[in-house]
This record gives structure tokens, sequence and C-alpha cells, in this order.
């Protein structure tokens, strides 16, 4: 025989392919019976084509195409035979879907063998409607599987059920025909149909909102006595899984009561005694019991409020934590992280467990315990939890270090109830993962520091011994260089010393010493030894004995291949040898660093274009009060692309790192050429990455570097000259101070202009916001407008923060707001001035974007708006 004929068996066909050694071996086989298929089915020959759509299929399940076997299905299918539908059914089911066109031409034959006499025939057709059921075919037929659904024999019900899920999904529509008939299938003494009929249920309360109204109120108690029923249920051998009765049938039972429970109080009344009963009556000790267990905690999280049952299903997760199964445990900690929304305190009682989780061997369960001990940390328990992560830190492995040091960090800033707490912990984190640090951790420890000026001495004593045995840690060491660059002669002095600190001798040169094996060592970065540079020319003028050392270091780096440290060290050194005049005011201590400011940046609550009212403050990390800002980044939404750039000034980018205003400042004019010395050309040198400042004085600078050109990473130094301080004549433009920031701002002016009608700006329910507007005539760009907000409500508002934003063609500022209470209904508003300055008066008017934030009794409430009806000509 041809063993590539019609006539091959099937298995004939397997062996053949099974014995190729080599894919093209393969591909010839399937080739040739592919062709031999082709030329029966051209032959119409009736006595193979059961045979052939069988090799058909083993063909397309190895991956071959076959679509020109498809044909051949539906002509099996309408044969009159069970063994050629059979056939006829399995191969429409395997090689085609619902997106092919061919699948309309069996609809009818499908309609037929579902009124067929023969429920095999029926079975069949069910089986294939459920799976390959498209849209069209579901209208079409949704009657007759309707009708199935009470058929006499379970089998039928139970694949009818089924296929009514792949309607319903199909057609949403239909969800109302099929609401009855699915309640009848829960009354089922047959566990399959049982099953079938709770799973069409509960997609059933999915996808219409009339059907789960219906189940709540007709179906509850009948599916609460059959779920008691099958937990108290007999032994019986035919349902029994590990001693426990149809535990797939517990399960779909729970997760339809979840459904009905949510949001329904009555509904979850009704299924708190059962949901109790199975909680504590299921064993723990078999597979089949978790399950039960997880999904009974599940539907107890999910229905309405009983903190006595919510309490006992944490506890069962708590169980889950002890047990061996990695995948038990994963779960758990899943629904934890979902449960301590609900009962924070029921879930601080497992958190020595879930801290052991966090030392597990699994990697996965080592993540999620952690982001659980993150959640579940607050004031009370920050320092033990703290303390037990920082000592697993000490032994953890490399690759989780990076995720548990970020957790530390976010912890340490979010909760330290004070600085001494903070810097100590930061410290044990940079000296025991350093390198895992990411850069705005110790950017912020280095500001916490600077503010924190009883406690200089004890930092940098702290940091000179971590160092000692941490010089690996390259946050550390950028941290330490930077504090003995500071306050180095408060290490050398014991200054500042603590009641519980030890005293300790550190020389000058001692203290050289670290910085110098810090700049020397081979793998250090740009950005430390940059920092390394900075620290020793401020250590040049605080320890004279060691200049000397300090100037052969400095100058060691003139040979550096990195052209910024080549820089730094020729100016340095020009500074020690040629500027002594002025070295002591170049390397003063830097300012208090302002932490609110740096902390609204870091969050992104302070964008440059919109102008905040410090009417109000908010509680940062470490007891630092800032002016109240939410997070605007909708706000900005208003720009003007064709707006024209601001100009990018030495002024501009001192604004953007100090977050000052220097407006005021701008108008001054610059000092005349005589005025100008060798300091001024020092300064210009020293201005390292950043655009000169034109037409200023040389007052300020910032001691910056870049790496690669592409970031830049310095440490802001202010200078300051004598000659400069004394430049600007009594009674002219406000004088910017060079340690004490900005003179106040000049008053406005009296003289106002022609007057503008007030506007209603905004106006809700409760809150009305009026502007009156007003121009001073000399500078026709400005419009002075101020802010009346009037309470309509009966209640008080307290913690009151107005905030603006406007494109970038318009410049804003806000001036304090009278108060932040506003009193209830109309008794006493508050008032706010502020100016708007638009850059394309006559062209464009001004536009304005609002937010207003405040609290009524204990309630954070924010209200949003937009001006347009500004008068025109503004």
């Amino acid at each position: 025989m041809n063993p590539f004929s019609s006539a091959t068996r099937l298995r004939d066909m397997i062996r053949a392919i099974r014995s190729c050694k080599t894919a093209a071996e393969e591909r010839a086989v399937v080739r040739k019976e592919c062709a031999a298929i082709r030329a029966s089915v051209s032959e119409n020959d009736p006595d193979y084509r059961h045979r052939n759509l069988a090799k058909l299929m083993f063909i397309h399940m190895l991956g071959y195409p076959t679509h020109f076997g498809q044909m051949e299905c539906l002509k099996l299918i309408a044969s009159a035979g069970f063994p050629e539908k059979r056939i006829g059914y399995l191969g429409l089911m395997l090689l085609l879907d619902e997106r092919q066109e061919v699948l309309m031409l069996v609809t009818n034959s499908l309609k037929q063998d579902l009124n067929h006499s023969n429920q095999y025939i029926v079975g069949l057709a069910l089986c294939a409607l459920g799976n390959i059921c498209s849209a069209e075919m579901a209208r079409d037929l949704a009657p007759e599987v309707e009708r199935l659904l009470q058929f006499r024999d379970p089998n039928i019900r139970k694949k009818a059920a089924l296929c009514c899920i792949r309607i319903i999904k199909k057609v949403p529509d239909l969800a109302e025909n099929f609401i009855n008939p699915a309640a009848a299938l829960l009354k089922e003494k047959h566990h399959g149909v049982l099953i079938t009929g709770v799973q069409l249920c509960t997609d059933l309360c999915k996808v219409s909102a009339e059907a789960l109204e219906y189940f709540r109120k007709k179906c509850t108690e009948g599916l609460v006595k059959v779920l008691k029923d099958v937990v108290n249920s007999a032994y019986a051998p035919e349902y029994d899984i590990s001693g426990i009765a149809d535990p797939f049938l517990h399960i779909r039972l729970l997760r339809l009561l979840r459904v009905l429970g949510q949001g329904d109080a009555d509904a979850s009344d009704c299924m708190n005694d059962i949901l109790a009963q199975v909680a504590t009556k299921t064993e723990s000790n078999k597979n089949a019991g978790n399950a039960i267990l997880y999904e009974c905690v599940e539907t107890i999280m999910s229905i309405e409020d009983n903190s006595g049952l919510r309490v006992l299903a944490i506890n069962i997760l708590g169980r889950f934590l002890s047990n061996r199964d990695n995948n038990i445990r994963y779960v758990a900690l899943n629904m934890l992280m979902k449960a301590i929304t609900v009962d924070t305190q029921a879930v601080q009682r497992h958190r020595v467990t879930i801290l052991e989780c966090v030392k597990d061997s699994d990697a996965s369960i080592r993540k999620r315990a952690l982001e659980l001990v993150y959640l579940l940390v607050n004031e009370s328990n920050v320092k033990p939890l703290t303390k037990e992560l920082i000592e697993y830190l000490e032994v953890s492995d490399e690759e989780f270090k990076g995720d548990l040091t970020a957790k530390i960090c976010s912890i340490v800033e979010k909760f330290s109830p004070e600085k001494f707490w903070y810097i100590d912990q930061m410290l044990k984190v940079l000296s025991e993962a350093g390198n895992f640090v990411k850069d705005e951790v110790w950017h912020a420890l280095i500001v916490v520091i600077s503010n924190a000026s009883n406690l200089h001495g004890y930092t940098v004593r702290s940091l000179y011994r971590a160092v000692q045995t941490s010089v690996e840690q390259e946050s550390l060491v950028r941290v330490a260089v930077w504090c003995i660059g500071e306050y180095g002669e408060m290490l050398v002095n014991n200054a500042g010393m603590l009641d519980i600190e030890d005293p300790m001798t550190v020389t000058e040169s001692d203290a050289v010493d670290v910085v110098e094996i810090a700049i020397k060592r081979h793998t250090s970065d740009l950005t430390t030894r940059a920092m390394c540079l900075i620290a020793l020319l401020k250590l040049s003028c605080r320890f004279p004995t060691c200049s000397q050392k300090i100037k052969d270091i400095i100058v060691h780096c003139k040979g550096s291949l990195v052209l910024e440290l080549q820089q730094r060290s020729i100016e340095f050194n020009s500074i020690i040898e040629k500027h002594q005049n002025i070295r002591s005011a170049l390397v003063e201590r830097m300012p208090v660093l302002d932490e609110a400011t740096y902390s609204g940046r870091r969050a992104g609550s302070l964008p440059a274009t919109v102008s905040t009212s410090p009417g109000a403050a908010l509680n940062l990390p470490n007891g630092v009060a800032k002016p109240a800002a939410a997070p605007l980044v909708d706000l900005l939404d208003l720009s003007s692309d064709d707006a024209p750039a601001p100009s990018s000034s030495g002024g501009d980018f001192l604004q953007d790192l100090l977050g000052v205003d220097l407006s005021l400042a701008s108008s001054q004019s610059g000092t005349s050429q005589a005025e100008k010395s060798g300091t001024d050309v020092l300064l210009d040198l020293l201005s390292i990455g950043t655009p000169p400042a034109q037409n200023s004085s040389s007052t300020t600078n910032i001691l910056s570097f870049s790496q690669d050109n592409k970031t830049s990473v310095g440490k802001l130094e202010r200078l300051s000259s004598p000659s400069a301080q004394a430049s600007s004549p009594a009674g002219g433009s406000p004088v910017m101070d060079l340690l004490d920031g900005f003179a106040p701002n000049p008053p406005m002016p009296e003289d106002n202009g022609p007057a503008y009608p007030s506007i209603v700006a905004f106006e809700s329910s409760s809150l009305r916001i009026t502007f009156n507007i007003s121009k001073p005539p000399e500078n026709p760009q400005t419009t002075l407008l101020q802010a009346t907000f009037t309470n309509k409500s009966p209640n008080v508002y307290t913690d009151f923060i107005f905030q603006a934003a406007v494109p970038k063609f318009l410049q804003l500022h806000l001036d304090p707001a009278s108060g932040n209470a506003l009193p209830a209904s109309g008794d006493g508003p508050i008032t706010q001035n502020f100016r708007v300055t638009n850059s394309q008066h006559g062209k464009k008017s001004i536009v304005m974007r609002i937010r207003i934030a405040y609290k009524m009794n204990n309630k954070d409430i924010l209200e949003e708006g937009q001006i347009n009806n500004f008068p025109r000509g503004l």
C-alpha cells in the first residue's frame, strides 16, 4: 500500500512523521501527506473523509497550514452518523475559530443537531457552540440553548449552561433571557449541573445589573443553604477530594456569594454565619482545604463590613504565612496587602511573621513581604521595623539589597520622628549598602544635615568612623567628604559633643587623609573626586597647617585625563596661591539649604510656572514646615508653544536651584567697568557648566560640574566679595544679600491706574471667588488682582490654600493670604493680592487655572476651575 494515500491509517502517518531524523524530512512527509489528502478531497471520496480529517488535525497540531480541509469539516457535520459528526465537530473546533467566514455555513447544521433526538449528537453541537460561538451564531441559536437548560439528561443541561456562558459573553443583551433558567439550575442535586449553574449566575451578575439584583433578592438564602448542605454533607466517594466534599463546588458557591454580597448589607448579613462556619470547619492541612479557605477569606474581605469575620479571615492568612508551601505564602501576602486598607490593626498582629517572610529564600516572597512591611509602617512602629530591616540588610543577598535599601530609605524619610534618628539610620544604610542608594537619597540627607545645626559635630564624627570601615560605599564617601569639607574643624576640635558620644582624637592631617584616600581611590567616580576637590579647597583655609599637603593633592589632579577635574584643580590652585585675600570668603560654610523647597521639588509639587499661597503649612519629613502646595502637574496644561522662552541666564539657573525670586534683582544695572577687578574674572572662571550672568554684579556663583556634558552634579557654593556687596547705592533697587537672601519686596504702587469692573472668577455651591482688577499706569503689562474668597456654606473652612497656574507668556506672583481659616456663611472673607505680568500684552489675554484646597470637618476638599472671563486689554 502506498504510505501516502488516503487509505493510510492515522497511526501509520504518525509513525512515519516520528521516524524522521530532521525537520526537512518531517516537512517532506507532511507535504506528501497533504498532497494525498488534497487529491482525495478533489475526488470527493466519502469513504476516507473522516480519516483525512483526523490526519489534518494532527498536521494542524504540528503547526502546518490545513485551511484546505475546512469544508471537509462541514461535510462531516452534515452527515447522518454519529462517528462522522464527532470527527466533524472536533475538526470544526480545532481548525476553525469564530473569525472564519466559513463558520456561517455551519449555523443551520448546529440548529438541526441541537434539536436532534439523539442526546449524544445534541451534546456534540453544544460543545462546538460553546467553543467557537460568534455573536451572530449566539443570536440565532440562543432559543435552542435556553430550551436545553430544561433537558431531561443532566449532562445536556450542564453543557447547555456552559454554552449559555459563552453566549452572554458574546451578546450581553441576551442575559435577561437566561435569568430565570439559571436560577432554576441552583436547585439541582447533580453537582455537575449545579457547578455550571452557579458559574452561569456569576457571569450573569457581571454583565447584567438586573440579574445581580434578582439573584440578591431571590437566590441568596438558597445559595447559603446549598453551601451549608455541602459543608455538612456526609462522605460521598464520587465527590470527595482529600476528605473534603466537592471543593470545586465550595469555591464556585463562595465566588457567587462574594459577587452578591459586595455592596449589599442585607445579602452580606445573610451569609455571615455560613462564612464563619466554612472558615472554622475547613481543614488546612490539605491543598483543597487551603483553596476553600482562600476563597472564603477573599469573600469575607469583599462583602460589607463585619469586623469579627475580617479578624478571623486575617488570622487565616496569618496561618498561611507559616505554611511550607511557597505558593500559599505568596497568595497570603497578596491578600494581606488588600486587607491592610480595611483593618490595619488586625494585620499588624502578624508583623513578626511578615518580617520573617522578608528573609525567605524565595525572591518573589521576599519582594512581596517587603512591600507589605512598607505598608505596615507607621509612627508608632517605625523604629523597631527599621531596626529589623537594617539588621537584615547586613546579611541580605546582593540582588535584593537594591529593593531593600530603597524601602528602608523611604520609610526613614517618611516616618522619622526626629533628625537625630533620621541621620543615624541613614548612616547605617549608607555604611551597609551605600552603592545601592540613589542620588536623591544622599542629596536629601545632606539637606537635612545642613538644617540640623546642633548635630553637625555628631554627624561629621559618625561619618568619619563609618568611612574608615566602609570606604567602598560610594554614597557614604560623598556625604562624608561633604561634611568634612563643611564641618572639618568640628571634627578636629570635638565640637558639639553629645552625651552618648565617646571622645575621639582626630588631627587635621587625619581629616585630610580621608579626602585624599577618596580622591585617589581608583574606583571613585567623577562626582566623588570633584566633591573631594571642593572639600580640599575649604580645608585649605580651615587647616592652615595642612595647606601645603592639600595644595599638593590638588596639584596632582592637574594631570587628570578628565577635563572637569583638571580645570577645577588649576582654578583651585590659583585661588590658594594668588587670591589669599578672598579665599576665606569663597570657602565660607554653605548657608542652610531650604529643606522645604527641596522636599517640594523632589515631590514634583513646585513647578516653575505655578505660584502657591503660603497661607498654610504642610507636614514634611523630619519636622520641617513648608508652604502648602498640592501636586499641580495637571495645572500646567496652559503652556503656549508659541510663547517666547525665558532667557537662560545665570540668575535663572540660581533661581531654579535656590527656589528664590530673582525677578526683583534683575532691574539692577551692571556695575561700571572700573568696579570690575580680578575677583570678577576669577568668579567668571569658576562658573563651570553655567552660562555667564549678563549685566549683574559678580556676587553669586555656583561651583558645579558636568559629567560627560550630560549631568550636573555639583555642590552649590555662595561666593561674595566686599566690593560687590557695597556696589549698590542706598535707596536704589533691592539689593541681593549674599547670605540672607533678598530684601523685602517693594510695596504695591499707590496709583493703580484706571479701574476695571470686578469679576466673579469662580463660584460653586460652597465657595465664591471675586477678583478686583487694577493696573499701574507706568506698566501696562502688569495687572494687579485682589482675590476675595467667600464661604457660602454653614461650615468653617480650615487650612485654606489658593493656587494658580498660568501659561508661559504670563508671570504670576502671589502674596500671602490674609488668613487660612474661612468663616462660615460669608462672615468675614479672606483676601489675597497677586500680580500678573503679560509679556504678550495686546496680543493675548490673561487666562488662569486655579485650585482651592481646604478642610471641612477634618475632610480634605479640592476644587478646580479655569478663568477665561478677564476683561480685554489686560
